[in-house]
């Protein structure tokens, strides 16, 4: 049990990350962090890659939510 909590507990770290950056991407009003540089007009339409990142952000923040409960459920069981 042990193990598996550690390795939850890895895979919230790196879940985490990956919501702390792509919730970073996200446009504020304008291009947001990605018109450094022009990247924001490289994929066509603002409007589908706002789109793609709700979707990415999304699907992270429901895995890092399951990930709690599974490490709060081997806390509480030891």
């Amino acid at each position: 049990m042990v193990n598996l909590q550690f390795g939850l507990q890895i895979v919230q770290t790196i879940l985490s990350l990956l919501l702390i950056v792509a919730v970073i991407l996200h446009s504020a009003k304008g291009e947001g962090i990605g018109a450094i540089g022009g990247q924001a007009k490289i994929f066509g339409s603002q409007k589908g890659v706002e789109a793609g990142l709700n979707r990415f952000a999304t699907v992270i923040a429901v895995l890092w939510g399951v990930v709690s409960l599974l490490i709060a459920y081997i806390s509480y069981h030891k």
